[in-house]
């Protein structure tokens, strides 16, 4: 689509506050999840604010949806990133790229190179998608029998091991939820991973190749 049409212009006048607002429906959860002694007024107002949020995350995919002239069906297949965070909403703060775009074209020409905007783009997403899967791990094994994931802390360290793909395997989920929330995890780690990897060696190809074009030839 143009920058012009319809789609492209919601996205770009949504995009900013939608991502604020995920970033919202992050803290909200993490507030549901980690502060057990949270008053019952506060454990609601999270809950409705969670439950708001995902309404407000749906009718912008129904919006985009219409404007894109697509059928429903079709939509979902091409826009399938949308489809995951409408229904994962907890992962909707990776949707940095069009963030990015959305900013970028107020600003005018991009400031980082390629290669520095993908590693960007993967730390972050790393980061983000880190501290969403700690978080919905942890919930589902918190209490849970023969859990060794006591803690947020443990959670975290569990994390952190998954997603670098070096799995310890002194802290593993128990529950049927927490193994699926790992499968995804580990997924996520070896793409992001992947494009970290790929970007830094692009890069230093690149750099090699400059440097091998300025030496003076051999006499």
């Amino acid at each position: 689509m143009d920058d012009d049409s319809p789609y492209a212009r919601w996205e770009q006048r949504t995009e900013i506050p939608l991502f604020l607002a995920s970033l919202l429906f992050l803290a909200a959860y993490a507030a549901r999840v980690l502060a057990v002694s949270m008053p019952p007024f506060w454990k609601d107002l999270c809950v409705y604010t969670m439950a708001a949020l995902w309404l407000l995350f749906a009718a912008d995919y129904v919006v985009r949806q219409r404007l894109s002239g697509e059928r429903f069906p079709r939509f979902t297949r091409t826009h399938f990133l949308h489809t995951v965070v409408v229904l994962l909403p907890l992962l909707r703060p990776l949707r940095i790229v069009p963030l990015y775009d959305a900013i970028q074209h107020r600003q005018g020409e991009p400031r980082l190179s390629l290669h520095a905007r993908v590693i960007a783009y993967a730390s972050l997403s790393t980061l983000l998608l880190g501290f969403a899967g700690a978080l919905a791990v942890f919930q589902q094994e918190r209490g849970a029998a023969g859990a060794t994931m006591r803690t947020f802390g443990d959670a975290v360290w569990w994390t952190a091991a998954t997603l670098s793909t070096v799995g310890y395997g002194d802290i593993v989920p128990v529950t049927t939820g927490g193994r699926a929330i790992a499968t995804a995890m580990m997924a996520g780690g070896l793409a992001l991973l992947g494009a970290v990897t790929g970007s830094f060696s692009s890069w230093l190809l690149q750099v090699f190749a400059r440097e091998g074009d300025r030496r003076p030839p051999e006499s």
